[in-house]
């Protein structure tokens, strides 16, 4: 079925886009901690104000389970744990079934 891989492609994709947001986001945080990157740039400050406002849905959550190590903000880990664990377990057998549904078998 057509639509089905298409929706799974762009479920994946999806999930993918927000995987890099995050590890973007970890990484500039922590640049701009070591004061590598200036913050107070037009530009990086846009390029964090955005990538906070795609992140900060998804990190809240783990933020409120998990308080902050000596400053280090670690549920950006997990969130990836859980995110890379839904693309590598959940993802394909979930479609896998939903074919076998549609196709009546």
């Amino acid at each position: 079925m057509a639509i089905i891989d298409f929706i799974e492609f762009i479920l994946k994709g999806l999930l993918n886009l927000i995987l890099f947001a995050l590890f973007l986001t970890a990484v500039l945080s922590w640049l701009a901690a070591f004061n590598v990157i200036n913050t107070r740039n037009p530009g990086i400050y846009r390029i964090m104000d955005v990538l906070d406002r795609i992140t900060a849905p998804i990190l809240e959550p783990f933020r409120r389970m998990i308080p902050s190590l000596g400053g280090f903000d670690i549920s950006f880990i997990l969130a990836w744990l859980v995110i890379e664990g839904m693309l590598q377990f959940l993802i394909d057998p979930a479609f896998d079934n939903l074919r076998t549904l549609v196709n009546g078998g």
